[in-house]
């Protein structure tokens, strides 16, 4: 039984891309309305918010997490998120290139079931990451769409690189291209529910309090 426990713990791993939550250099376009710490404060909430949910998945569901930051150092990270995460530093590069690093080291690492995610999404809550997991038992590719255009979640069973080529990351294009890429290599896709993202002043409405 300890085996195959074992085995299992190290089948799935949940992955958190985030900032460490400089003033000034995190959450710049909420800065306008939000002030350099205000937007800082956004970044720490948002991030907070995400692990606790993590944290609720990992209580019921053998899985292997890592925190991948940038800016900070990781000495920083622990001693704002505690010594519970594993932490790696992103990779270089534009997100795609961030992303397909961290998903070929799961891979390379053992992992069958990989699923990245970022803390813009107040709304992805613990069950809808189990729903991701369990999808990749029968899918290729999950996607977590975001209202605009972009995807707050992706999973894979496998490495496949070309979903993070040819993409332009941070316009309403990302979902489509990455799909009809997708199509292409003839993936099977499971779709989560769509979700609002925090990236704008105008998504803070309704979503956030957020001082000022």
């Amino acid at each position: 039984m300890k085996n195959e426990q074992a085995i299992t713990a190290t089948e799935e791993r949940l992955i958190v891309f985030t900032r460490y939550p400089e003033p000034g250099k995190t959450k710049t376009r909420m800065m306008p309305i939000l002030g350099a710490e205000g937007a800082a404060r956004l970044q720490r909430q948002l991030t907070e918010n995400t692990l606790s949910n993590v944290k609720e998945l990992a209580a019921s569901r053998p899985l292997s997490t890592e925190v991948h930051f940038s800016g900070g150092t990781e000495q920083l990270m622990r001693d704002w998120l505690g010594s519970d995460w594993n932490y790696q530093l992103q990779a270089e590069g534009d997100l795609g290139q961030r992303m397909a690093s961290a998903f070929t080291a799961s891979f390379a690492a053992g992992m069958t079931r990989v699923v990245t995610i970022g803390i813009d999404c107040p709304g992805l809550k613990a069950p809808l990451m189990e729903q991701a997991f369990e999808a990749l038992k029968q899918y290729d590719l999950v996607l977590g769409p975001a209202e605009d255009g972009g995807y707050y979640l992706i999973g894979l069973q496998r490495m496949i690189g070309e979903l993070f080529v040819g993409i332009n990351w941070g316009t309403s294009q990302v979902r489509q291209q990455t799909i009809e890429i997708a199509e292409q290599l003839d993936l099977k896709i499971a779709f989560l529910p769509v979700l609002k993202d925090i990236d704008r002043p105008e998504d803070l409405s309704g979503i956030l309090k957020v001082e000022s």
